[in-house]
Parts: C-alpha cells; sequence; structure tokens
C-alpha cells in the first residue's frame, strides 16, 4: 500500500516536473521540421522518377533511331542478294521495335508515378504552408498568454506586498496613537499631582508647599516695595496761640 502510494507521487511530481519543462513552441517547431522532412523525401522522389522516366526515354529514342538503319541494312542486303542478311536486320528491327514497346511501357508508368508524386508533393505542401501559418499564430497566443500570467503574478505579488506595506503603516499609526495618548494621561495626572514628577524633586506636597511659600515672598516684596515708593504722610503741625 505504501508502496503504490508512494509510486504514484513520484508519477505526480514526474509529469509535474515533465509539464514544466516542455514548451509547446518547442513541440510545434519539432512538428514543423518533421513535415518539412517528409516534404523534402517527395521532392526526392520526384526528381529520382523523373530522372528515370528521362532515362528511359534517351533508350528508347536510340532504339527508334536504330529502326530506320536496320531498314536500310535489309534493303541493302536484298539488293545485294543477301536475303540472309536482310532476315537478320529485319530480326534485330524487330526487337529494336520489342525493346521501345517496353520502353515506352515502362515510362508511361512513371509518367503516373510522378503525376502522383507530384499532386502528393503539392498538397503536403499546402499542408506544411498552412501548418506553419498556424503555428506561428499558436506560438505567439501562447508567448502572449505566458506574459499575461506573468505580468498577473507580478501584480498579484505587488498586490500582496503593497497589503503588508499598509497594514505596516496602519501598526505605525496605532502605535504612535497610544503612545501620543499615554503621553497626554500622565501629563495630566502630573499636573493634577495624582503622580509625581521625580525630575522636580519632592513630592506633590512639598512643592505645592514651596509654591506657598515663594508667594508669600513674593507679597512680602511687594508690600516693602509700596512703602518705598509711598512715604508716610508727615505729621499734623501745631498752631502757635494767638
Amino acid at each position: 500500500m505504501v508502496l503504490k502510494r508512494l509510486k504514484t507521487i513520484l508519477e505526480a511530481k514526474a509529469n509535474k516536473a515533465l509539464d514544466a519543462a516542455e514548451d509547446p513552441r518547442e513541440m510545434l517547431d519539432l512538428s514543423y521540421e518533421k513535415q518539412l522532412d517528409m516534404l523534402r523525401d517527395v521532392k526526392r522522389g520526384v526528381v529520382e522518377v523523373t530522372a528515370a522516366k528521362r532515362r528511359l526515354q534517351l533508350q528508347a529514342d536510340e532504339q527508334r533511331a536504330q529502326l530506320a538503319k536496320f531498314d536500310g541494312q535489309a534493303r541493302q542486303a536484298m539488293v545485294a542478294g543477301r536475303e540472309d542478311l536482310a532476315r537478320l536486320a529485319l530480326e534485330r528491327k524487330q526487337s529494336a521495335v520489342t525493346q521501345v514497346a517496353d520502353f515506352d511501357a515502362q515510362v508511361a508508368q512513371l509518367q503516373g508515378e510522378q503525376d502522383r508524386l507530384v499532386q502528393a508533393e503539392q498538397r503536403l505542401q499546402a499542408k506544411v504552408d498552412a501548418f506553419r501559418t498556424r503555428k506561428e499564430v499558436v506560438k505567439a497566443q501562447y508567448s502572449a498568454a505566458k506574459a499575461t500570467v506573468r505580468i498577473n503574478e507580478s501584480l498579484t505579488g505587488l498586490s500582496e506586498e503593497m497589503s503588508d506595506v499598509g497594514a505596516s503603516i496602519q501598526r505605525a499609526e496605532d502605535k504612535t496613537a497610544q503612545l501620543r495618548a499615554k503621553g497626554d494621561a500622565i501629563s495630566e495626572l502630573i499636573a493634577s499631582g495624582v503622580l509625581d514628577d521625580n525630575l522636580g524633586g519632592g513630592t506633590a506636597l512639598d512643592r505645592e508647599l514651596d509654591a506657598l511659600g515663594s508667594q508669600y515672598s513674593v507679597e512680602l516684596e511687594l508690600e516693602e516695595l509700596r512703602r518705598q515708593l509711598d512715604p508716610a504722610p508727615a505729621p499734623p503741625q501745631l498752631e502757635a496761640p494767638r
């Protein structure tokens, strides 16, 4: 059971790796190259059949040229009274006629084969051209789709990053607001005397007493200044008796 599950997992991973490594554009180019190879084979076949047909035509033409020669030899032999030579020349002529007929039949057969190969070449050429056009369209569509996926993945990553940035800013603002509120509360408590300001020295009562002492000293100094600035009126003088 464990081995079967492990095999399934390995097959799944292998398929995933193969799918990631496979590029459809490369497969299309490979298929196109194979079709071109087939087209080249057909073209070579057409050339070979045409060449063979041409060789047979040349041989047939050579045999046809011999026919008139054999006729002439037979006539000359009859004039010379050599019927045996005339018969031999006519036998050669008959053999040449048979060969010419065979060559013509083979040429006709090769001509039919050539015609079929030419038609096959034309059909295959049309299919290859159509496949090439379709291949380029599919490759362009695949490249565009791949670019779209890559851009969307980048945008998705950017969106997630911006969300993290926004969350960081929000946390910083919340922390700042908390610290500001805490500082205001402490200042208010210090001002109200609930908390002691250790930096100022003494307790809140000491500071209050010090403030009262300072105010009393100020009042005494003000009273002294008043006496100095506003001298007391002179006492009334007694009138002398008349």
